[in-house]
């Protein structure tokens, strides 16, 4: 399953960007992570790289 963001906890601090494998997350326009589930292939990498836990599995 790809990974979602919680944007209300994203702090935008960008750690999870340089982990992922495959770009699959980008900055928005509100300075917050988000996943493109088309480019996501589910490793998880990101999540324990998120220092306030707002990315999740779904």
């Amino acid at each position: 399953m790809p990974v979602r963001v919680d944007q209300d906890t994203c702090i935008g601090c960008e750690a999870c960007i340089s982990v992922c494998p495959t770009s699959a997350l980008e900055m928005n326009a509100d300075g917050k992570a988000e996943c493109d589930v088309d480019l996501c292939i589910d490793c998880g990498a990101c999540i324990p790289t998120c220092p306030v836990s707002a990315i999740e599995q779904i």
